[in-house]
């Protein structure tokens, strides 16, 4: 008999031998001997079952998995064993399991004791199963657990995490002996529901006090939005754990003090991933797309390796950027560490590359993708039907409908705006009621939005105005944009005055509402009106928003303004705009004026007005520094107007050049003379 043999024969006679090694070195070795108590026909030992099962459950080794085969295996599993296995799925975050197994326990006739109820309360908890937890409660009073301390404490923070302060209190002011576990679940609780005032005043007569104390009352005060509370609370701890300094952190971000989170940062001097994590993520979250980048490439040059979390926020804010190499380069770091692509991360590629404008690119990521989820086909309809792909993306859609994948309320959105911008009028009337229909899906004011813009674009504005009428919830500024746009575009004057004052009564300070209705009274010949409208934007100080244009060259974003002069480059970009001039002249090009300025009286002054477009100054600079096979992509802040796009489809032509324009509407592909939009107006 060898050396294990042997080993494993005084186990069996003596299991509690086990307390005596520390086993827990050699993870290896509770898989051993559960192979020959198997073999052995020993296992239903219970106190060798116990100790085994005692040693895939601990911290040190936390084999759940073998765990949960040897506990299955058991005959009639002790209360120990029930206790090990509910504890062990708790601190595995497996807490469905644990209230599984519970009722398991409970349903066997096994009575649960002081150690078995808290976690299993701890798992009901997290989970806000507030029934379980209630019922939970309820055998812990009748079977004489009342007044345990331990139960006590649980309930205590389970009832405080719900934000059921009134019984979390009650049962707080039962307990006889109150650790500072409740102590702290009961100020975490107040301070998160907002009732800062009653969590400061527990603060001021706890008896002791930890660092979790601390901690957990300036984490309730920012994530209840008293960030000023919060700081006199956080100055005053006897020592700033790294935890409170996040919490700082993100209660700054969400207040929008992106500037005191950015100080608390740089004076930390331990940082943890979670800490980078709140500010990259912050940064995306109030617009300082740069600095969320930097940040991004300071942590990767202190050699720490980003979580998903990071990735996350990373492509978000090359999404808002359209920094298309930046994207490229994250998407090589997440091939090179090994990042699966089979959850929201494949979700986020997509949106990113789609919103840069490499529609291809995001296509090739979606087909790579091998498990495709339901957030994987949404992104790629939405980003097919932003660029103007209508028939792809209802492909896809219908494809994604034949594998019995469910679409979604935001899935509807995408494959409702393609049908929009491609003028699609039946397939958008037969897909917005299959939802209702078919899906039993209630529609938001979204989706109203897409119905109405496809009807307003095929101009059918009588049917417009009536569902608009009908909706269940108030119409919001887009929905009366795109009646207003119809209508100009038709020539609807009477639908256009009315979807103005209404566009007005939503929001008076909307500019591009003012400048279409005055274009729809001048093509009328009516200037009074016309002049009734310059009258009303000054008194209510209306100004035209500055048409903005940006375009990424070698990871640098240039910036051009109408008129821009400002540029290195400046001196080039307007000999390239002047060779542009001539080359459209020559092609039969005719300045469109009708959505010039107002305050701009003379013919050549708009013309002029429109060479020196935003976009044209963009796109100089690409054909200028650009090599001929790179499509130029640019970003404009606001919609291109009508003779900027026929300019661009003219470009492509003359330079043979791919020209991609996302504007404040949606992706246009211009290329040998011809645009991805069907209908643009």
């Amino acid at each position: 008999m060898n050396a294990m043999q042997n080993l494993a024969q005084s186990f069996s006679l003596n299991p509690f031998l086990f307390q005596d090694r520390n086993f827990t070195q050699f993870p290896q070795t509770p898989h051993q001997f559960h192979a020959l108590y198997l073999k052995s026909g020993t296992l239903n030992h219970p106190s060798l079952s116990s100790r085994l099962l005692s040693l895939y459950t601990d911290p040190k080794i936390n084999d759940l998995k073998s765990a949960l085969s040897l506990f299955d295996a058991l005959p009639q599993p002790s209360l120990l064993s029930w206790n090990l296995i509910i504890k062990c799925c708790v601190q595995n975050h497996r807490s469905n399991d644990a209230v599984a197994l519970f009722r398991r326990m409970v349903l066997h006739g096994v009575v649960p004791d002081g150690f078995t109820l808290p976690c299993v309360i701890k798992g009901c908890a997290r989970l806000v199963a507030v029934h379980e937890g209630k019922q939970v409660h309820g055998l812990g009073l009748k079977i004489g657990f009342g007044s345990d301390k331990f139960v006590q404490s649980s309930l205590v923070s389970m009832y405080a995490k719900w934000g059921e302060m009134g019984v979390a209190r009650e049962v707080f002011d039962r307990m006889e002996d109150k650790d500072l576990v409740s102590w702290n679940s009961l100020i975490d609780g107040y301070a998160r529901n907002g009732d800062v005032e009653f969590a400061m005043k527990l603060f001021d007569e706890m008896p002791e006090r930890d660092e979790f104390t601390w901690t957990a009352l300036v984490d309730g005060l920012c994530k209840c939005g008293e960030v000023e509370t919060a700081r006199e609370v956080f100055d005053q701890m006897p020592s700033k754990s790294l935890i409170s300094c996040n919490a700082m952190i993100n209660g700054y971000m969400k207040c929008r003090k992106v500037h005191l989170a950015n100080q608390l940062f740089s004076q930390m001097p331990v940082r943890s991933l979670i800490s980078w994590n709140s500010m990259i993520a912050g940064f995306e979250l109030n617009g300082w797309y740069v600095e969320a980048l930097e940040l991004f490439d300071a942590l990767l040059k202190e050699g720490l390796m980003p979580s998903n979390v990071t990735i996350l926020s990373a492509l978000s804010a090359v999404s808002s950027l359209t920094v298309l190499s930046n994207g490229r380069w994250i998407h090589s770091f997440m091939v090179k560490h090994g990042f699966e692509l089979d959850g929201v991360l494949g979700t986020s590629l997509i949106a990113m590359y789609s919103k840069c404008g490499s529609i291809e690119s995001a296509m090739k990521v979606f087909e790579a993708i091998a498990n495709k989820k339901l957030g994987h086909w949404t992104a790629i309809i939405v980003g097919l039907g932003m660029h103007g792909l209508a028939d792809q993306s209802l492909e896809l859609f219908q494809r994604m409908r034949r594998i019995g994948m469910k679409p979604h309320d935001i899935t509807f959105i995408g494959v409702l705006n393609a049908c929009s911008h491609a003028g699609l009028v039946d397939d958008g009337s037969r897909i917005f009621h299959m939802m209702i229909d078919e899906y039993k899906i209630k529609p938001t004011v979204e989706h109203y939005g897409c119905y109405v813009d496809i009807l307003c674009r095929a101009g059918h504005l009588e049917q417009a105005k009536m569902i608009i009428e009908s909706m269940p919830m108030r119409p919001n500024k887009v929905i009366w944009m795109s009646l207003l746009g119809g209508s100009r575009n038709h020539g609807n004057l009477e639908i256009g005055e009315y979807a103005a004052h209404n566009l007005i009564e939503a929001d008076p300070d909307f500019t591009g509402c003012y400048t279409v209705l005055s274009n729809m009274y001048a093509a009328a010949g009516k200037w009074d009106k016309v002049s009734q409208v310059r009258e009303m934007m000054k008194k209510r100080r209306v100004s035209k928003d500055v048409g903005c244009s940006f375009i990424e060259h070698r990871g640098q974003l240039h910036r051009f303004i109408v008129g821009d002069r400002s540029h290195p480059q400046s001196e080039d970009i307007y000999a390239k705009l002047k060779e542009m001039r001539e080359k459209l002249k020559q092609a039969g090009h005719v300045p469109d004026t009708s959505q010039v300025l107002l305050n701009i009286e003379g013919e050549k002054e708009k013309e002029s007005e429109l060479e020196n477009h935003s976009e044209r100054l963009a796109i100089s600079f690409g054909l200028i520094n650009m090599e001929g096979t790179t499509p130029i992509r640019i970003i404009k802040n606001l919609r291109v107007c009508n003779d900027c796009h026929e300019v661009t489809k003219l470009l492509s032509v003359i330079y043979h050049r791919e020209i991609v324009v996302r504007d404040n509407s949606r992706f246009h592909h211009f290329k040998n003379g011809s645009c991805s939009c069907s209908d643009f107006w």
